[in-house]
């Protein structure tokens, strides 16, 4: 064993530490092929559904790229940084205990080496909002890449906030 591989194992265990953060789940609602791959699975546009686990009745949908090819079919890719946010009222909204101000969703690893991609759910109590934002992020670097989406809530259902 190369003295590489105990790293990895070690940036695995703790970048799937970092993803349990997020305790939204996603389901993949589709793909679609960007570029033909000869080896490996093709480059992906994949559309994921994230229900807030905290907030009922509201759904976030993310596209983001997913990087095919041999290095995307072991794992050792690592995706881009662009994604896009639509979140949706899908049913009637119970919010069952106070929300934070801000807090993460939904947090998932694109790369071995620490970058995730992240759902944050803000509140915006004067509108009685809720705003979802999503971004990438690395330990040495981040990107400004982000998208934003808001989901408002009726008025005789005031979001109680801590």
């Amino acid at each position: 064993m190369t003295l590489a591989a105990p790293r990895h194992l070690a940036a695995f265990a703790l970048s799937g530490a970092l993803c349990a953060i997020g305790t939204a789940h996603a389901e993949t609602i589709g793909d679609v092929s960007t570029v033909w791959k000869l080896i490996g699975p093709n480059h992906k546009v994949v559309v994921e559904a994230y229900d807030d686990p905290r907030v009922e009745g509201v759904t976030c949908y993310v596209s983001r790229a997913k990087t095919g090819g041999l290095s995307g079919a072991v794992g050792l890719a690592e995706d881009l940084s662009e994604a896009s946010i639509a979140c949706r009222q899908v049913g009637p909204i119970k919010i069952r205990e106070p929300l934070p101000l801000k807090q993460e969703v939904f947090s998932e690893r694109l790369s071995v080496l620490f970058k995730r991609l992240q759902v944050v759910r803000m509140v915006d109590a004067k509108r009685n909002v809720l705003v979802y934002l999503t971004y990438s992020d690395k330990i040495i670097e981040g990107s400004p890449q982000n998208s934003v989406t808001a989901v408002p809530v009726d008025r005789a259902i005031p979001i109680p906030v801590r």
